[in-house]
């Protein structure tokens, strides 16, 4: 009996043992569940604040953010400051308006040029303006625009193949190029003076874009021959290019 009571003690007290341990690790669970919970309730509360920080902040200044980054790129402006799509430019004895998207080009391309300009998306788009001297008072003393031209076919390029190719594609025989005048005019300006303006297309064998859109314009001021020259590939010219082109060719006046 007494044995059993030995033995039945500290089996009591490791029953006692392991009911407190539970209580232990009920009330250790419960901590850290209330724990865990005062920590997210924290969290959001931080959360929340930091995000009525962040609105404040965004609603209380705009007016700086504009003053020191918008003023100067126009980030927050309603409206460009230029929505013709040109810029003026004023050279020695001519002027005319410029695409907004071409940018100066040192390449040199005919002899007398003065300003060459390309489309920054396409090097194929150019605008060109060489001066020669001349004892000229006029464009119209040189001839008429068929002769003005064929004395300066310069401007559209020189084949320099020389053989025999057939006749495909509408080139005339031994020809990898051909050149159709679209348009010509004699035009005058405010003051009088007489231009002449071309529009012609080039085309090679190659195919190269489909061919490229040449406009001319000339006239004679201040013992001076000037000549602006448009180039155009004919895919851009038929996707827009046409506009920036065209809108060079009628902005071209000489002194």
């Amino acid at each position: 009996m007494a044995a059993m009571q030995a033995l039945s003690k500290p089996f009591v007290g490791q029953k006692i043992e392991c009911r407190s341990a539970r209580q232990t690790q009920r009330v250790r669970a419960s901590l850290v569940v209330r724990a865990s919970q005062d920590q997210q309730d924290a969290v959001v509360r931080r959360g929340v604040l930091g995000g009525l920080i962040g609105a404040a902040a965004l609603l209380s200044s705009p007016r700086d953010a504009s003053a020191a980054f918008g003023d100067a790129a126009r980030v927050f402006g309603s409206k460009a400051t230029n929505t013709t799509g040109f810029v003026p430019y004023s050279g020695e004895g001519f002027a005319l308006l410029l695409p907004s998207k071409y940018n100066p080009s040192r390449e040199k391309e005919y002899p007398g040029q003065t300003l060459r300009y390309e489309d920054n998306g396409d090097a194929v788009n150019n605008i060109n303006v060489m001066v020669r001297t001349t004892t000229k008072n006029s464009i119209e003393e040189y001839g008429d625009p068929a002769k003005f031209l064929e004395d300066n076919q310069y401007l559209l390029g020189k084949q320099v193949f020389l053989g025999e190719t057939r006749s495909e594609g509408g080139f005339a025989a031994n020809k990898v190029s051909v050149a159709s005048l679209l348009d010509v005019q004699t035009a005058k300006d405010k003051k009088g003076k007489s231009y002449y303006k071309y529009e012609i297309l080039t085309r090679t064998a190659d195919g190269d874009e489909g061919g490229r859109h040449q406009l001319i314009s000339a006239a004679v001021g201040n013992g001076n021959l000037y000549i602006l020259k448009v180039q155009i590939g004919d895919k851009r010219w038929f996707k827009g290019a046409n506009a920036g082109a065209k809108g060079a060719l009628d902005s071209f006046v000489v002194a």
